[in-house]
């Protein structure tokens, strides 16, 4: 497994920015700033990450194919077709997106049909209508883990592999996303267990973060830095290194000074498992 972030640097060059991540203590990171119509970019910053041996983890799209606005979303599903075809020529692992949301007015916001036959159906279109455009040949196209957008389990996202049926269609999993009820917040061991063990075989890339229950009523569920909330930290490193390969861990969501907290916690919970992570300067095996 690997450990990684998308951080912000004031140098746009490939190779400082390498470097940078490298000393930072990674060895995997998200896609730099660069666009298909750059092919000397692309290349750059290709060769300078297999020089310092620096995973390419995720080009993000971060937009709404669920859009009620048709215009819209077919821009946007566009969007979605060149950052995987990216992805493939940069040689990043994945391409990842959410699902979408039919709010009007919030691209990932909670929506009654978001959970519907309707979205399902409109999903399984939009994932192969992207894989068919890209037909990538070493990067996947996934859908991240959601609270209120499918795929927000185990059940929908196995449903959706089983419907797109695709080699290059996988899984991106975000556990701390799909927490969404106290009884997964209180066996949230037991839950990344399930999500392993059913979905291990597809999972290509993890977000890593934590959650907290607070003491409001009704139920109130917030996101937290790694090691500050209630996940079982020690499962998921766990059951992220017994898939045997590296799979990016994405550090994510965080005010930039608060990065190096959050992987000093993960970098000692794995030592405290005997884990190590490929790369990674002080790991357990490095």
């Amino acid at each position: 497994m690997r450990l990684g972030v998308s951080l912000q640097f004031e140098s746009d060059d490939p190779e400082a920015i390498a470097r940078l991540y490298v000393q930072a203590g990674y060895s995997a990171a998200g896609c730099p700033p660069v666009t298909l119509d750059q092919p000397e970019r692309i290349r750059a910053i290709r060769e300078a990450f297999a020089r310092h041996d620096l995973m390419l983890a995720e080009v993000g799209v971060w937009n709404n194919m669920l859009d009620p606005d048709e215009d819209r979303r077919r821009l946007n599903l566009q969007a979605n077709v060149e950052a995987l075809a990216l992805a493939d020529e940069i040689g990043a692992v994945c391409c990842v997106n959410i699902a979408g949301s039919f709010h009007p007015s919030n691209w990932d916001g909670p929506h009654p049909r978001n959970l519907s036959d309707e979205a399902f159906d409109l999903t399984v279109q939009n994932v192969r209508h992207i894989l068919q455009a890209v037909k990538p040949r070493r990067s996947y196209y996934t859908l991240e883990t959601m609270p209120w957008v499918i795929p927000d389990s185990p059940d929908s996202y196995l449903r959706l592999l089983e419907a797109v049926d695709h080699p290059m269609f996988a899984v991106h999993l975000d556990p701390v996303n799909m927490i969404n009820c106290p009884a997964r917040y209180y066996d949230n061991a037991g839950f990344l267990r399930d999500c392993f063990a059913r979905l291990g075989r597809w999972i290509v890339a993890c977000h890593a973060k934590d959650i907290l229950m607070t003491e409001q009523l009704t139920v109130h569920l917030q996101e937290a830095r790694p090691g500050l909330g209630a996940l079982d930290y020690r499962v998921f490193l766990q059951e992220l290194s017994r898939l045997g390969r590296d799979v990016p861990l994405m550090l994510e969501h965080l005010p930039q000074a608060e990065y190096p907290l959050a992987q000093r916690y993960v970098l000692d919970v794995a030592k405290e498992c005997r884990l190590s992570f490929s790369g990674v300067r002080g790991s357990a095996a490095n």
